[in-house]
């Protein structure tokens, strides 16, 4: 079936102003409108949201969404709401009649769009729910937490395939994840059974960002160096840790920064307090670990520094990518020191899951290694791992400003 490419574009008008696709969401929607499954991978700020929102407001029935944040949740059902969509969301804060309050509405035609935890597709009253519901559509966020061989494997996310079943009519499947390897594609379209799904990869570069890997000695001082560089930019600074979250904001504060903590030691008033703070402009940085980030909507955030290296590709791309979501350009800095990757090795072996996770774990972290100390273009390693070719040079990366560097001093004899 050939999908009218101009009733697209008048509905992406009339739904959400915008007057082009971005690369990649008009092959999704067009796909899901066939009534193919379709596992998408776009990078981080590519606007998947609208790659299952507007097929589904063109198609009859609800749209269930797992998502495995509540402040993701909170936001798409708020921002579809102020654009006169009806959606909600399920929280496990939420009292029962709250929750089925908004369960009755859905079975009424009252709410086209439903956001949900995964742990919820567990709950033997949504399953009871959902098979009285009209569920033409699931949309699974974070699609890679699927995936046994992924980053973030899930129990929760495993069990989807079980909650489809249940139902009395097999949905249309959308899957997105801004980061999955082959090996990670392919074990999510295995797991899902959506193995006549469509692949669209809409490319994992962002020739916008600059990525930079310094071997230092004096983190602390590295950081300040760089922002004294910098100000009044607004970026994001990952640690690896709580406790050192709390030092580096610390840190911070002490030199007149305005910077704000966020870790899941804080009460979630803080969280969400300083988070609104960061995003409204009103904070310069916010001082994070990775639970921090996901489905956050700043354009505007000019840098991201890691101050320890993550234990895989993944997350650092999927977190670096914070940056420049407005397509200006802006700086990825990671600050390496050999005892990072001992720490990560500890974590791992410290860690919970059985022998062959953390053998994974382990051969995660020496490709992420590599990363820190390779001589080649950065963007070509990363790019690469994610199954794409690239091109030698980037030229927007420390590796090939410094293979430039030394080009001269070689021509000049220095």
């Amino acid at each position: 079936m050939q999908i009218d490419s101009a009733l697209l574009h008048r509905a992406l008008k009339y739904y959400y102003g915008y007057e082009e696709f971005r690369a990649g969401q008009e092959a999704i929607i067009s796909t899901i409108l066939t009534g193919q499954p379709v596992l998408a991978v776009l990078p981080t700020g590519a606007g998947k949201s609208i790659c299952f929102q507007l097929p589904s407001l063109l198609l009859k029935g609800i749209t269930l969404v797992v998502s495995p944040l509540i402040s993701l949740m909170k936001d798409q059902a708020e921002n579809l709401s102020k654009r006169g969509i009806r959606a909600a969301y399920l929280e496990s804060g939420m009292t029962s009649n709250e929750a089925g309050k908004i369960l009755y509405d859905v079975l009424q035609g009252r709410c086209k769009f439903l956001y949900v935890a995964p742990e919820r597709l567990q709950n033997p009253q949504f399953v009871k729910f959902a098979q009285q519901a009209r569920i033409t559509l699931i949309a699974i966020d974070e699609a890679h937490c699927v995936s046994q061989w992924g980053r973030s494997f899930r129990k929760d996310y495993y069990n989807i395939p079980g909650f489809i079943k249940a139902l009395p009519h097999k949905p249309l499947i959308a899957a997105f994840t801004a980061t999955a390897t082959p090996e990670v594609r392919l074990d999510i379209v295995e797991h899902l059974e959506i193995h006549e799904a469509k692949l669209v990869i809409s490319g994992f570069d962002r020739p916008n960002l600059y990525f930079e890997v310094k071997r230092v000695a004096d983190k602390d001082r590295s950081l300040l160096d760089y922002l004294a560089q910098h100000k009044g930019e607004c970026g994001i600074v990952y640690c690896s840790t709580r406790a050192k979250v709390e030092g580096v904001t610390k840190l911070l504060q002490e030199q007149h920064y305005q910077a704000l903590r966020y870790h899941a030691g804080l009460t979630a008033e803080e969280r969400r307090s300083n988070q609104s703070l960061f995003v409204e402009g009103k904070v310069q940085i916010i001082v994070a670990t990775n639970a921090f980030g996901m489905g956050i909507d700043k354009p505007d955030v000019r840098f991201v520094i890691h101050y320890n290296m993550p234990k895989d590709i993944e997350s650092y791309y999927q977190e670096a990518g914070r940056a420049g979501r407005d397509g200006k350009p802006s700086e990825c800095i990671l600050l390496y020191s050999r005892s990072d990757l001992q720490i990560n090795k500890y974590l791992i072996e410290s860690g919970e899951g059985c022998a062959a996770t953390k053998d994974m774990e382990a051969k995660l972290l020496e490709r992420m290694s590599t990363y820190c100390n390779t001589s080649v273009c950065l963007r070509r390693y990363m790019l690469e791992y994610f199954g794409e070719t690239a091109a030698h040079k980037c030229s927007n990366c420390s590796n090939c400003h410094k293979g430039k560097q030394e080009n001269w001093r070689r021509f000049f004899g220095i």
